[in-house]
């Protein structure tokens, strides 16, 4: 008998038990990493974040993607999506789910109406990122994080990804 996993816009889960799973995924200095630098002051797009819970109603997984932009050098701002975390169950990473997880949160940018939907960016593993989902560093060169980061772990994909010189930081979402 096969799980059934479903994936539900996160924001149908409990952020309690988001915040347990990520904790559980990433370990108790996950806060400190510069990717809450870049993120900090902003909260996750409805839109593109999603929650993999299994048929017994647990939280087995979860994506969340962040409004922020680069803010260019020469002037001007770029609205971009900061992807992740995905996060996973220690006890049910390697089974796929991370990879259901991001595969729907592309599919949803795809058809999105949210700024900055064609250019994401991530922190991350390139030989994963590029080999499955296309990120790369080959725009990301002049950009600049509020933390340290490694430059080829910078990746970014989509047509409106911006090539110049600035500072990603987080766009706050303005109430409609």
């Amino acid at each position: 008998m096969y799980e059934v996993i479903a994936l539900l816009p996160l924001e149908t889960v409990d952020p309690q038990a988001v915040e347990t799973l990520l904790d559980r995924a990433f370990g108790p200095g996950r806060r400190a990493r510069t990717a809450y630098r870049v993120r900090l002051g902003t909260s996750e797009i409805p839109e593109l974040s999603f929650a993999a819970v299994a048929d017994d109603g647990s939280l087995i997984g979860s994506i969340q993607c962040w409004p922020v932009a680069l803010e260019c050098d020469g002037g001007g701002s770029v609205p971009m999506v900061m992807v992740g975390p995905v996060a996973v169950q220690p006890d049910r990473q390697q089974g796929g789910i991370g990879r259901m997880l991001m595969e729907r949160a592309l599919e949803a940018a795809e058809t999105a109406a949210v700024p900055g939907a064609d250019a994401l960016m991530l922190i991350g593993d390139p030989e994963y990122y590029a080999r499955f989902f296309d990120f790369s560093a080959e725009r990301t060169g002049g950009w600049r994080l509020p933390g340290p980061f490694e430059p080829r772990r910078l990746l970014a994909r989509g047509a409106g990804v911006p090539t110049g010189p600035g500072l990603v930081g987080a766009r706050l979402r303005r109430a409609a």
